[in-house]
């Protein structure tokens, strides 16, 4: 096995946990600790990609284009959840399914009555535009290497709000429940909006890190949400330390699964089987990971704690 390629994999399978994880704990605060189901939040994504793209080419900066974007996802997310998601909290999950679905569709359209149909490339600095040589020879690109360091700080920012500040007692609080809390003159109405709209800026910010890789195009949070439902419940639903440790774990199997998938198959078949039924079984591995974890674990690998 060549271990160059082996420690590029496995990097650029660090690389989809933390995009994973940043859309993750946003569904994580919103659906595990809120109850509310928002099958949106892949819009959100959507939204931050978009508006990073046209703030880059704006301002001649994407570090900028950023830094502008994420203030503009925030004011979006906390302006969706006054207008339609506040009054969707009292409901079933089945009404929340039915109108974030709704919301899906009103997006994509609004995106592209603003945008047009074509996907949006956005550039990169030259500094970021580029590739680093690591221990052993190993050529990364650079812009990758600042997406993880990226992902693992949010990742311990997140830790600390939510278990170290009053904020994040807050939260947990009003999750626990939001009729004590709103008798002891917090405002659940304020605080949960906040809490929605942090949720959009970690979904709208993997919108953005993704885009100079991809682009910014219509529809594309509709895949990556699925896979983020897979996250949090292989993690546990409301933990964000199960969130962060499933992602990474699923960026991983599915790098490797699809990298390695069909030199391990040709071990056991003919070529001609093995490369025709890798590309099928690897993109079913992490389904075949919730199945387990559901099976063995119900509630995830990392429930969070009732205290």
């Amino acid at each position: 096995m060549d271990v160059s390629l082996l420690i590029i994999q496995t990097l650029n399978g660090l690389q989809l946990g933390v995009l994973l994880f940043l859309l993750a704990s946003g569904l994580t605060l919103t659906f595990g600790i809120m109850d509310f189901v928002n099958l949106a939040h892949g819009s959100l994504y959507m939204l931050g990609a978009f508006f990073c793209a046209s703030l880059t080419f704006l301002t001649g900066s994407f570090l900028l284009g950023v830094l502008l974007a994420i203030p503009l996802t925030a004011l979006a997310g906390f302006l969706i959840e006054i207008v339609v998601i506040r009054n969707l909290y009292p409901r079933d999950h089945l009404d929340h399914v039915l109108a974030t679905f709704g919301l899906i569709l009103c997006f994509d359209t609004l995106v592209q009555l603003i945008w047009g149909p074509e996907g949006i490339a956005v550039p990169l600095p030259k500094w970021l535009d580029g590739q680093v040589t690591l221990p052993g020879d190993v050529v990364f690109p650079t812009f990758r290497l600042l997406i993880i360091g990226t992902g693992l700080l949010i990742a311990l920012g997140l830790y600390l709000l939510v278990n170290h500040t009053r904020l994040g007692m807050l939260i947990r609080a009003g999750a626990s429940n939001r009729t004590m809390i709103g008798a002891l003159g917090i405002d659940i109405k304020t605080l949960f909006a906040g809490v929605f709209a942090l949720g959009a800026v970690l979904a709208g910010l993997a919108g953005m890190l993704i885009s100079p890789i991809t682009e910014a195009s219509i529809g594309m949070g509709n895949e990556i949400i699925i896979t983020a439902f897979v996250v949090i419940i292989v993690g546990g639903i409301g933990s964000m330390k199960g969130a962060f440790i499933a992602a990474l774990l699923i960026g991983l199997i599915d790098t490797m699964g699809r990298s390695y998938l069909d030199d391990i198959f040709k071990l056991a078949m003919p070529a001609e089987f093995a490369e025709t039924a890798a590309p099928a079984v690897s993109a079913m591995l992490i389904y075949i990971l919730m199945a387990i974890v559901l099976a063995v674990r119900p509630q995830g690998l990392f429930p969070p704690q009732t205290r």
